[in-house]
């Protein structure tokens, strides 16, 4: 049981450094990465909060990689589908990050949140509890192409969201362009110096989870 205390410790402290990382992307005002520009276009358009997109977009890929993907869907991917989108519009509204008005600074802004959410998948994913939503289908999408670097895949799926973000009249420029080419390098040298090969990750899912502390409370 202490060891699943500590697994959990490990992925909720790893959700909330996360926003953190993706609240510096916003914030720093010189385009938004590919996720963001998607939640900002979906919420322009319907009006709903930043936060709340980003759970609606969570439940939808939930659905489409256990269908489709045949992925497990563990205790990270619930928590991140929930709880991402609360810290943000609570982080959001508690007006910490300052908002950059100076271009240089917002590049390095965006650049730090890089490096962050890219430490944050780190501390979610490796407790093999499951992925949230964004980087099961990236981790489902790299199993059934082993060839392709992980990095590579990154790229490609924040490709597409950024293009239906812009199409929704969300803010994209030249920090947008750094944040889409720059996170597939980054996420790929930060888990290289850290050792940690996603795809060897063997994760739980939320049903063997819950059958495992179930039976480790009843011989205790």
């Amino acid at each position: 049981m202490e060891n699943y205390l500590k697994r959990i410790v490990k992925l909720l402290f790893g959700l909330f450094v996360y926003s953190f990382g993706i609240t510096l992307s916003v914030q720093a005002n010189v385009g938004l990465a590919p996720w963001d520009a998607f939640g900002m276009g979906v919420s322009n358009v319907t009006g709903i909060s930043f936060g709340n997109v980003s759970i609606l977009t969570g439940l939808v890929i939930i659905v489409a990689v256990s269908v489709f993907l045949k992925e497990k869907i563990g205790l990270a991917t619930i928590l991140n589908t929930l709880l991402i989108g609360v810290m943000l519009d609570f982080l959001r509204s508690l007006n910490i990050i300052p908002f950059m008005t100076n271009f240089y600074l917002g590049v390095l802004m965006l650049l730090l949140s890089q490096v962050v959410i890219s430490c944050a998948s780190y501390l979610y994913i490796s407790p093999g509890m499951g992925c949230g939503p964004r980087d099961t289908l990236m981790v489902a999408l790299g199993k059934r192409l082993p060839n392709v670097p992980i990095g590579a895949i990154r790229g490609s799926i924040e490709g597409t969201v950024l293009l239906i973000g812009f199409l929704l009249g969300a803010k994209v420029g030249l920090g947008t362009v750094i944040a889409v080419f720059g996170i597939g390098f980054i996420l790929q040298f930060t888990f290289k110096l850290l050792k940690f090969d996603i795809k060897s990750v063997v994760h739980e899912n939320i049903f063997e989870t819950l059958i495992n502390m179930k039976s480790i409370l009843a011989k205790s």
